[in-house]
């Protein structure tokens, strides 16, 4: 076998796990990989699976290190980030994908300081017409986007031995994902084969994420292996329907919206009813430090869920185990790196 060609390593790459597997990925079985390395699954801990240290909007070809100084992004970030900590939780899943602000010495420094476990992640955010990916990459094939990513899984994102945790894309909310986008999802579908890294798809309130679903099973990976994120505007009857399929629903999106807190208290209460509780994730996609607006911008604080989502949910009767549910055992089965792929 040739290994130059990218399809033939990511062949050997997933023939070796997939001749392992037994419902876990061979190497990193029950493990979560962090900005400070691998972690056994039970030190993940209270986790917010969606969130933002920092996102520069200014586009792909423009975006870069250069745009932002580390140390006045950890002054601004650090003690947002420990105030989260004070209310018990352990990990944050950092969701910026790369020429989106995707940082990860900043993050591995936030990390080390704020003693959280943070998590980063590999592959391409297509939403907003693919104005966040190089042009020059519109034009990779599958197979190429495919090894790259499955390149900074094995060896670290570019020099930094900083390894990925998962694998973050976006397509936009329309009808029919596009060639772009369609072209992600297969590509994330092969490197989860490859890897076992869970892929989370900014999606939206959108038809799409069923078309998602029919390409995952030609792709032969388990539903299981895909976050639905953003779902949080969608409806109970398409939520429901996804979490049947085995998608994780995610709704993550959560800020000072009293109108919206309370449509999601009932959408998670009508997941729970419908016993799909164990398909839902909770986050509030806060943070979102803004390079180029003084002080980085109106910060969103990521105490949202416990001070506002937890006591909504307690009020509308859920248990301790079942908040713990959301927040604890979710996540760790959510992004555990195991390969889930169907029988042939």
């Amino acid at each position: 076998m040739n290994m130059r060609n990218p399809l033939n390593k990511l062949c050997a790459v997933g023939a070796i796990l997939l001749s392992n597997y037994s419902g876990h990925a061979a190497e990193l079985e029950g493990s979560i990989m962090t900005v400070r390395g691998s972690i056994p699954v039970a030190e993940l801990g209270k986790t917010l699976s969606h969130e933002h240290v920092l996102v520069d909007f200014i586009g792909a070809e423009e975006s870069g290190y250069h745009r932002w100084d580390r140390e006045e992004v950890i002054s601004v970030m650090l003690p947002r980030l420990m105030a989260v900590k004070d209310l018990g939780y352990q990990s944050i899943f950092e969701c910026t994908p790369a020429f989106l602000g995707r940082d990860p010495r900043l993050l591995r420094r936030l990390s080390e300081l704020s003693e959280l476990n943070l998590i980063t992640n590999v592959g391409y955010y297509g939403a907003r017409q693919n104005q966040f990916i190089p042009e020059k990459i519109q034009d990779w094939p599958i197979n190429e986007l495919v090894d790259k990513w499955v390149q900074e899984f094995e060896l670290g994102i570019e020099d930094t031995g900083i390894r990925p945790g998962f694998l973050k894309i976006g397509v936009d909310r329309e009808d029919q994902l596009s060639a772009m986008h369609e072209k992600l999802i297969r590509a994330a579908c092969r490197v989860h084969l490859a890897t076992g890294l869970t892929i989370a798809s900014h999606t939206g309130p959108s038809p799409v994420v069923f078309q998602i679903t029919q390409i995952l099973q030609e792709e032969r990976v388990d539903p299981s292996a895909f976050i639905w994120v953003h779902a949080t505007r969608d409806n109970s009857e398409n939520q429901i329907r996804a979490a049947r399929m085995g998608l994780w629903v995610s709704i993550d999106n959560l800020r000072e919206n009293a109108n919206l807190l309370r449509a999601n208290v009932e959408r998670i209460s009508a997941l729970k009813e419908a016993g799909f509780l164990n398909r839902v994730l909770v986050s509030q996609d806060a943070g979102w430090y803004r390079p180029g607006e003084e002080d980085g911008g109106a910060i969103a604080p990521f105490t949202f869920v416990e001070q506002s989502l937890v006591p909504a949910l307690e009020k509308a009767g859920f248990e301790e185990h079942e908040v713990d549910q959301l927040l604890i055992k979710n996540p760790a089965n959510a992004y555990a790196i195991r390969v889930r792929s169907l029988s042939r």
